[in-house]
């Protein structure tokens, strides 16, 4: 719900400015350039800081897919960054994933032989 309050106040300020630029003081240029900026950076604002924030924080929607031929065991947040645990049967590895904001600097830790499916003999 957050998200589309997000989208609707900037799309609300988009129209606004284009309106009282490009109508009232008829700049369509000016208007048109300063609309198209406020998009681009309220989409790098929501894409680089604002997404798992608003997942974390106010109950927004992200998907997650769990790689072909590997389970999924487990997620937890550190900070406002989600990791996921998944386990790959084939290689007897545990994969443990970052999604950082903006998906730059994510982390990966692999643990070999885990074999956390099955008992130890």
């Amino acid at each position: 719900m957050i998200t589309y309050l997000y989208w609707t106040a900037v799309i609300g300020l988009t129209a606004a400015v284009l309106f009282g630029v490009g109508v009232k003081a008829k700049k369509w240029k000016a208007g048109l350039v300063v609309s198209v900026l406020i998009l681009v950076i309220a989409w790098g604002a929501y894409a680089f800081h604002f997404q798992q924030i608003f997942v974390k924080r106010y109950g927004g929607v992200m998907t997650i897919s769990v790689p072909d031929g590997q389970f999924h065991m487990g997620a937890t947040w550190k900070d406002d960054n989600l990791w996921i645990e998944n386990y790959d049967p084939k290689t007897n590895t545990c994969i443990f994933s970052e999604y950082s904001k903006g998906n730059v600097l994510e982390g990966k830790v692999i643990i070999k032989n885990c074999n956390p499916l099955m008992p130890r003999q």
